[in-house]
Order: C-alpha cells, then sequence, then structure tokens
C-alpha cells in the first residue's frame, strides 16, 4: 500500500460511534424510537472522524466512510440525523433488520453478528478500489475483534474460503450465510488490505485478553489513544489529535494528566512508538492543552526504550477455532 491509496474507515455505531444501551430485550425494542437528540457520541470520536477526513483530504488522498450497524433500519433517520448534527461525512450505512427477526421469533439470531458481519464487511470490500487501505473501529461488545480480524484474514488469502465456512458452522451461523460468505472469500480481490483494528474497551475487557488477535488490533480505553495510532501511522494529523484531546477535557472531564497517561499506556502496550509520544506531547504543549513538563532524568535503559523504532503492526497467526471455542464455552 502507497500514500496515494485511498483510505476506507470502517465503523460500527453502537457502542463504537454512540453509547447505545441494549443489554435488554425491553432497551433493543425501545432504540428505533429514540431521536436524534437524545443519542449521545462516545466522547473524542465525532472530532476524531472530522480530523481523519480532514487529514486525507489535505493530503490529496481519497477516503471513504461507513458505518455498520447491529441496530434495525428503522433507526436510519434517526441515525442520519445524529450525523448530521455531529458534522460527520459518509459514504455508506447497512442496518441488521432486528425487528423482523423479533416478529419471526428468530430470538437466537437477534445476537448473531458474526454471519451477518462478516457477510456485509466483504459485500463492501468488493465495492471499493483493491488498493484500498482500510481502518476497522469496533467495541469489545457484539465479537468486533473476532469478525474484524477474520475478515482482514480473508481479504488478506491467510484464510480460505473452505476454512471460512467451517469456522462459520462451528460459530452456528445460518447455512444461507455461510455459503454467502464463502463466496464473497472466493471472488474478494486478495490484499493485505486492513492496516489497524482499534477496538473501544466498552464492557470493559482486560487488553490481555485481545492479545490472541495479534499487534494489529489494538484495545483503546479512549479515542485519545486510538488518534494517538492513526497519528504514528500516518493518517491522523497532529491538529486532529489536539482535537480529540481538547473536546475530551472540555466534554468528559479530562485532565492533561489522564491525557499523558493514556499517552504512557498505549506506548507501554506497545502499540504506539516512544517517538510519536514525543511528537504528540510536543503539539499538545504547543496548543495549550498540556503544560510544558518540567525537565527530568531519565536512565539510558529507558531513553533507549523511548527512542527505539517500533515495526509497523503485521498480522499473526490467529487461532480462530481456539476463540471460538473460548467464547461458546464462556457463553454456556
Amino acid at each position: 500500500m502507497t500514500t496515494d491509496s485511498p483510505l476506507v474507515f470502517r465503523w460500527d455505531l453502537d457502542k463504537t460511534y454512540l453509547l447505545s444501551e441494549f443489554e435488554s430485550l425491553r432497551e433493543m425494542v425501545r432504540i428505533p424510537f429514540e431521536r436524534a437528540e437524545d443519542k449521545i457520541a462516545a466522547p473524542g470520536v465525532a472530532a476524531l472522524m472530522r480530523g481523519l477526513r480532514t487529514t486525507a483530504l489535505g493530503r490529496g488522498r481519497g477516503v471513504r466512510v461507513y458505518f455498520l450497524s447491529a441496530s434495525p433500519p428503522q433507526i436510519g433517520r434517526a441515525i442520519r440525523r445524529k450525523l448530521e448534527l455531529d458534522g460527520i461525512l459518509y459514504d455508506g450505512i447497512v442496518f441488521k433488520d432486528q425487528l423482523q427477526r423479533l416478529f419471526r421469533g428468530k430470538f437466537r439470531h437477534l445476537r448473531e453478528q458474526v454471519g451477518y458481519k462478516l457477510t456485509e464487511l466483504l459485500k463492501a470490500r468488493s465495492a471499493d478500489p483493491e488498493t484500498a487501505r482500510e481502518y476497522l473501529f469496533g467495541d469489545d461488545w457484539e465479537q468486533d475483534p473476532l469478525i474484524y480480524s477474520l475478515y482482514a484474514d480473508v481479504v488478506a488469502g491467510r484464510v480460505a474460503p473452505a476454512d471460512l465456512a467451517a469456522l462459520l458452522q462451528a460459530a452456528r451461523v445460518d447455512r444461507p450465510l455461510i455459503e454467502e460468505a464463502r463466496q464473497l472469500a472466493v471472488d474478494v480481490p486478495k490484499a493485505e488490505a486492513v492496516g489497524r483494528i482499534f477496538i473501544n474497551l466498552e464492557r470493559p475487557t482486560p487488553p490481555a485478553a485481545l492479545r490472541a488477535f495479534g499487534p494489529r488490533l489494538v484495545p483503546s480505553f479512549n479515542y485519545f489513544q486510538t488518534a494517538a495510532c492513526l497519528f504514528a501511522d500516518d493518517v491522523l494529523g497532529a491538529a486532529g489529535v489536539s482535537d480529540v484531546a481538547r473536546t475530551l477535557i472540555e466534554e468528559s472531564a479530562f485532565t492533561p494528566v489522564r491525557l499523558l497517561n493514556s499517552l504512557d499506556d498505549v506506548v507501554r502496550r506497545g502499540h504506539l512508538p516512544g517517538e510519536a509520544r514525543t511528537r504528540i506531547r510536543t503539539h499538545l504543549v504547543a496548543a495549550g492543552i498540556v503544560p510544558p513538563a518540567a525537565r527530568r532524568r531519565r536512565s539510558w535503559r529507558a531513553w533507549l526504550k523511548s527512542a527505539a523504532p517500533m515495526a509497523a503492526p503485521v498480522a499473526s497467526h490467529v487461532d480462530y477455532r481456539a476463540l471460538m471455542g473460548a467464547q461458546e464455552g464462556a457463553a454456556e
């Protein structure tokens, strides 16, 4: 992938962009009747979305934004209005017809997301340029780490169509969806398309619990951490990072100390190079968001660790059978 490749940002809606509540059937049924003004965006996410588009266009790079939701299409009008209120430009939204499944008595399918989301992602990929570089955004609520990782490896050709079908069968996906996903996996152009997968920790899940998905997947406690990693990947400018940081301070009671602790945390977990942290901190100081730090002495070991370049995230082998087995066991 080159810097001329178009950028594609794929977002989940619930608990990634919006702070949705659907833990009970009552809350799920209530969602279609909410107004745009009732919906609350996750802190910093709107500033991040705007910054990603501004950065790409400012560098003459194509950019596309898509949303994939497990919410019913009846919510579409309110969602589109909310995106308009937040100043978010987008290229497409896909909804899941939850109410139709509810009326047909298919209660098990209400929370089945693997087959639904995977087929929609593969269909969307086939409609985008083969050179497109993708960044995926989800949460730890609806198996997004598994779905996004599996999607990335199918597109890259690391998971064969027949193996995909077997995995989906093990996940108890409906047979028609299994066959549709298998055929889409055959037809999709193969490319190392997915740069990073960002998972918003909403439950919250301990980051260590997601290590099995490899360094490509970044568990994030807040969107400032996500913004910092995208800055390191050179798809978000310094102004975009500052906008996210300022939003968290002004709207979510973040403090400068908490922002800097978030930076240190994502460096410590190996997702952000030390030199990127230094550059981000310099920008934040220049923007007046955090105060200049007093000079402090550091050991030569700490200096070497901070200065050492960090390799770009690469895909590693993911044992999907083991992961699916573990999730099924936890659900029982």
